[in-house]
């Protein structure tokens, strides 16, 4: 199958519009509009999570099963993280996402659901907060809510969209964008051919530091995972109860 026939018609549609010559009514009309939905989900998303207190954003894949070890992994950090006085932020959704938050509900924590709005109709799960779960057209916005708001990040195994919460966080902590807030992955066979060319290519290449590679930690189970974080918060004295 040649790459022009894996095109959907809506995919073509999409591509041909970008190829459109617009009048200035035409631009200015539906460009304004765009600007308008953007900053009204900047304002509720501000709204609502402004007052949820720390928090730890778990990333992974919305594909993995309930019988996946991963899945169990991931519910099991979510728990530890409540009882050691965290709420839990995810992507709202399935698989790992719902892991975090089940992990979550079943201690009573706080459990926020960042859903994005996607052409299968991904729904919130079950398990966030009814007051917490907030529903996102727009990726770009999504993922300033999970830097915002976060005082951590925990990143299960996953695929494109793990991977882009992943770097988006470790290129705003490089470029001090935000603080050095502590990035755990969780599953040292998953990433480690991730790591092992960040050093073998980016770091052989001088396209990174060395010192870009302790920007996160490598783990292989919950108590790892919140005693790194634990640990981080601990050389500043800083308790998340408050």
């Amino acid at each position: 199958m040649s790459e022009q026939e894996k095109i959907t018609p809506k995919q073509e549609e999409v591509i041909r519009r970008a190829f459109k010559n617009r009048d200035w009514s035409e631009i200015k009309s539906s460009d304004s509009w765009v600007i308008f939905k953007v900053m009204s989900e900047f304002v509720n998303g501000f709204e609502k999570l402004s007052k949820i207190g720390p928090c730890v954003s778990i990333f992974g894949s919305a594909r993995t099963k309930e019988d996946n070890p991963y899945y169990k992994e991931a519910e099991e950090i979510a728990a530890k993280l409540v009882r050691h006085g965290y709420g839990v932020i995810t992507g709202g959704g399935p698989g790992i996402m719902e892991a975090g938050n089940k992990g979550a509900n079943s201690e009573g924590g706080r459990s926020v659901g960042l859903n994005i709005d996607l052409p299968f109709e991904q729904t919130g799960n079950i398990y966030i907060d009814q007051d917490k779960l907030i529903n996102f057209d727009y990726f770009f916005v999504r993922k300033v809510m999970f830097v915002k708001y976060s005082q951590g990040f925990v990143v299960m195994p996953g695929g494109f969209g793990t991977l882009d919460e992943l770097f988006e966080a470790i290129t705003l902590i490089q470029t001090d964008k935000i603080g050095k807030f502590p990035i755990v992955l969780v599953g040292r066979t998953y990433w480690s051919g991730l790591i092992d060319w960040f050093k073998d290519a980016m770091l052989a290449e001088k396209n990174i530091s060395p010192d870009d590679i302790d920007i996160f930690h490598i783990v292989d189970d919950a108590t790892e995972a919140v005693a790194v974080i634990d640990e981080f918060y601990s050389k500043y004295l800083l308790s998340p109860n408050f």
